[in-house]
């Protein structure tokens, strides 16, 4: 016995829509992603949040882009204690299996989980303190932005530690050795971007620190 029912109809309605026209047109090409095997260019770290849309952003087609999707785009730090950590699993795939050349830490405006973290943070959100709160231990590594960014104006806070989620993930990334070892050889480069849904801007963190919209 299993909790597993059939999808709603309206998913079925659309999967056969996609067979029919989407795969149809370009079906030699799904053969040859399986014959031959994935070969990505970049990794993506992205929210979870329904609005963000990594392959419509970009374009992609299937095979292009290794995703990897959390709650608030974080990357933890290199722990390699013997626990089960999806996101650094995926890294190590993306970097020494599949040898992408570009990893990419994409965070987004109006984020859920950094408005949660913010609330946990500065003391309005107990619920998230506790420690059989996942979403809670999850935000914990975004503490050190919330500390860079307590001090601004309340009304910048979010928007601006929406950025140091990007920032904290990209400085976390830097933490795992093959990471770190590849950049250093010049076989990956590191992205941090901030997608403003509303407006549908793009922003992109310079080596200065800043992000400059592209």
């Amino acid at each position: 016995m299993t909790s597993a029912r059939p999808l709603p109809q309206y998913l079925v309605s659309r999967f056969h829509g996609w067979k029919a026209t989407t795969y149809a047109e370009s079906s030699a090409w799904y053969r040859r992603l399986v014959d031959e095997g994935q070969r990505p260019r970049a990794m993506v770290i992205s929210c979870c949040d329904s609005r963000v849309h990594v392959s419509s952003l970009f374009g992609a087609d299937s095979g292009e882009f290794f995703i990897h999707r959390n709650i608030a785009n974080l990357v933890p730090p290199h722990a390699p204690d013997g626990l089960q950590h999806g996101t650094s699993a995926a890294i190590e795939f993306a970097v020494t299996a599949l040898k992408v050349a570009h990893l990419v830490v994409m965070g987004h405006t109006s984020c859920g989980g950094v408005a949660g973290c913010h609330a946990m943070c500065s003391g309005h959100a107990p619920q998230m303190e506790e420690q059989t709160s996942y979403v809670g231990r999850w935000m914990d590594i975004l503490r050190p932005g919330y500390d860079r960014v307590k001090d601004l104006p309340e009304d910048q806070q979010i928007a601006a530690l929406e950025q140091q989620a990007v920032i904290v993930s990209l400085e976390n990334l830097m933490s795992f050795p093959f990471v770190a070892e590849a950049v250093e050889r010049g076989t990956l480069a590191l992205h941090g971007l901030v997608q403003d849904i509303a407006n549908g801007s793009l922003l992109q963190l310079e080596p200065s620190g800043r992000f400059v919209e592209i």
